[in-house]
């Protein structure tokens, strides 16, 4: 491959990362699709490259159709629960970086959504409603016509619309304070207290790996069970998650599980917690 052509790879990299992320809600499996994608390139005589952006977005769409077919595959049971890959803010806020990988994700509600869809729903969701791909592409790529496809787009749009509740807090000292108050009461064994800090139809989602998450729902539930977070053991770090307060809980030397809170109306309206080992070993050092 020249040096012209990697270069040009190298420029369109954030959006196909984009693209990647937004279709797999993980970002570690977004840098294996563009990876692939570059190795596929790299394969490919250029001559027969019409236009190299539309070429490789397809590219990358294709990869991650696979893989959530892949991944559908595996989970035996459709309501395993999935949480999709934290973001993860440094403690004091304001990092650049952070800012942006933030700015580009699609924030965990849209993306636990994007995870009911059938892979070819979400293909064209995720490809036409953010990305502008044009239907007759995308039909292309499903092997579908361009009518069954822009169904497919509106069944995933109206999935998102009906599951659309309020929006977050904007205030993350709000944020910060119920998410403290949370571990506080559970620490406490004040179920009570914990019950009143949760929407009444809260819903908690733990994800441990493929057929060992837990989904659970509403107020008097998720306080019944919050001995998960009582665990004297346990050490919390509050960190930004997702743009909102989360945690980082630790056992000895061991990350034990990453906690995202969602906050609306004054009340935790649903709680994430990644537990899979493998994937929080592929968090990086936290």
């Amino acid at each position: 491959m020249d040096d012209e052509l990697a270069g040009r790879f190298e420029q369109l990299r954030p959006h196909l990362r984009s693209v990647a992320h937004r279709m797999l809600g993980s970002a570690t499996e977004a840098d294996d699709a563009v990876q692939e994608a570059w190795l596929r390139l790299a394969r490919t005589d250029p001559a027969t490259i019409e236009v190299l952006p539309a070429w490789l977005t397809t590219v990358v769409a294709r990869i991650c159709l696979n893989l959530l077919r892949t991944r559908a595959g595996r989970r035996e049971d459709p309501y395993d629960p999935y949480v999709p890959d934290p973001v993860i803010g440094p403690d004091s806020g304001g990092d650049p970086e952070h800012e942006a990988v933030l700015g580009d994700a699609v924030g965990l509600a849209m993306r636990v959504v994007l995870d009911t869809l059938t892979p070819a729903e979400r293909l064209a969701f995720v490809l036409h409603d953010m990305f502008a791909v044009p239907f007759e592409d995308i039909a292309r790529m499903l092997d579908r016509s361009p009518v069954a496809t822009r169904q497919l787009a509106s069944r995933a749009r109206r999935r998102v619309r009906d599951a659309d509740g309020p929006g977050p807090d904007a205030d993350p000292a709000r944020q910060r304070e119920l998410a403290d108050a949370f571990f506080a009461a559970a620490r406490a064994g004040d179920v009570e207290r914990l019950a009143g800090l949760l929407h009444p139809q809260v819903v908690l989602r733990a994800d441990a790996g493929p057929g060992r998450g837990t989904l659970l729902r509403g107020n008097g539930t998720v306080a019944g069970r919050a001995a998960m977070f009582a665990d004297p053991a346990a050490r919390l770090r509050p960190v930004p998650v997702n743009g909102g307060a989360g945690a980082v809980v630790r056992m000895g030397d061991r990350l034990h599980a990453v906690v995202a809170f969602t906050v609306a109306g004054g009340v935790i309206t649903q709680i994430d917690m990644l537990l899979d080992p493998d994937r929080l070993a592929r968090l990086g050092p936290l």
